[in-house]
């Protein structure tokens, strides 16, 4: 199941952007962070989905959701616009935002391509 995660949550596992400018990748497996919010249809789509993945990739990465309306300074921080918007948060590297409610298939080819996870 996907983990939610609170502004000071994502601090400590994600990236502290208050203590470091430069980004600095926290966590101990590549993520998949979900910016979405409970009225967003697309979202509720998308979510189910994230679910599957992270049972599949179970001990490979983490998938973390986080609510725009609960996490505004958060989703402010990331210049979160559109949602759902996810963020795919390599070991080493930038990460890279995808907007939209990509289906099944092109998540998993972002996983194998943008987290290295196969």
């Amino acid at each position: 199941m996907s983990i939610k995660l609170t502004t000071e949550d994502f601090k400590a596992k994600v990236f502290d952007y208050d203590a470091n400018k430069e980004w600095k990748y926290e966590g101990d497996l590549p993520c998949l962070i979900d910016f979405y919010a409970d009225w967003c249809g697309p979202c509720k789509m998308v979510g189910p989905v994230l679910d599957e993945l992270s049972a599949e990739y179970e001990g490979k990465i983490h998938v973390y959701k986080i609510d725009t309306e609960k996490e505004q300074e958060l989703a402010g921080a990331f210049g979160i616009q559109s949602i759902p918007s996810l963020l795919f948060v390599p070991m080493r590297g930038q990460p890279q935002m995808a907007r939209g409610a990509l289906p099944k298939a092109q998540l998993k080819s972002a996983i194998k391509d943008v987290l290295g996870v196969e």
